[in-house]
């Protein structure tokens, strides 16, 4: 298995391609994602990406993981703050949240280790 970085490029390359076929699917979404996700509302931006990071456990999905443990990492979530949602996600999920989430908090060891080194 590669990194999450790699995996995050591969999925946004042949996203690209398929929003090349159908653009206008992508720009829906794209919309509905700014809006769901923006900061400055009830939520820190940060908390939503916990919160996104959380339900891709849920939903066994290594490329949402990638990009919102990327996303918590570059809004300044914290470890604690990750591993906190990440057990929610494990309480809810039960054994395959031990799977999960653990490869959740890899993913954002990665991209903050990342964000650290660009921080320097």
């Amino acid at each position: 298995m590669g990194t999450s970085g790699e995996l995050l490029e591969e999925v946004t390359a042949a996203g690209r391609r398929l929003r090349d076929v159908i653009p206008e699917v992508y720009s829906g979404y794209a919309r509905l994602h700014a809006a769901a996700m923006a900061d400055g509302g009830a939520l820190a931006g940060s908390t939503k990406e916990l919160i996104a990071l959380a339900i891709a456990v849920t939903r066994e999905c290594d490329g949402c993981i990638a990009s919102h443990a990327k996303a918590a990492a570059r809004a300044g979530a914290t470890p604690q703050e990750v591993a906190e949602a990440l057990g929610v996600a494990i309480m809810m999920n039960g054994g395959p949240g031990t799977v999960w989430g653990p490869r959740a908090f890899a993913a954002y060891e990665e991209f903050a280790a990342g964000q650290s080194v660009h921080n320097d």
